[in-house]
């Protein structure tokens, strides 16, 4: 049985389609026990994106941006957020997505990269999934300076880090945003593991 078998959509609201869509839908659902149970939950859908790890295995750095994010700041965090390059598709297939993203952030012309896994980032209420990469690049891969768009609200200051270093930053609570760690704890167990 599919579980699109056990999902009987009742009711769906928009709540607001600004920035992105907030839907609030009233759907019964079978539980394992074959009893149906009505719920309510509200969704909000920015649509999928992609994100990069870019690192070099010759000096073991790693390429990282440094932004502000509102969600995060009225939260309680008073900094700005270190984080890899990411973005929304936006209608594009991920890795094309990914190299674009990639240049206007950091400037970095990635020549390859590779999709390591997806993973939905926060299946309770948001519906994105997250496409996540990681590719080499050179100090000479730098065609520009970055920064993002500047029309989108974006000034992005650009970090090359020791990967020893970015790991450090994860256990004090430098580094807090969570594709950021997932990245990062790959490359440790899967770039740099052989190079210690």
């Amino acid at each position: 049985m599919s579980i699109a078998d056990r999902v009987r959509v009742e009711n769906v609201t928009v709540l607001s389609n600004d920035w992105y869509v907030l839907k609030k839908t009233t759907f019964s659902f079978q539980r394992s026990d074959g009893s149906w149970q009505r719920q309510s939950r509200e969704t909000y859908d920015r649509g999928n994106g992609a994100t990069i790890l870019l690192y070099d295995p010759k000096r073991r750095t790693v390429i990282l941006t440094r932004q502000f994010r509102y969600p995060a700041f009225v939260n309680g965090h008073d900094d700005l957020l270190i984080e890899a390059s990411a973005g929304l598709l936006d209608d594009a297939e991920p890795e094309t997505r990914i190299r674009a993203e990639t240049e206007e952030e950091t400037g970095f012309r990635v020549r390859h990269v590779r999709q390591v896994f997806d993973a939905f980032m926060s299946p309770g209420s948001v519906t994105e999934r997250l496409h996540f990469f990681v590719g080499e690049y050179e100090p000479g891969d730098r065609a520009s300076s970055g920064g993002g768009n500047a029309a989108e609200g974006e000034d992005i200051a650009v970090l090359e880090i020791g990967i020893d270093e970015a790991l450090a930053m994860i256990g004090s609570g430098v580094i807090r945003d969570g594709k950021t760690i997932m990245l990062l704890q790959h490359a440790a167990l899967n770039i740099f593991s052989d190079q210690r």
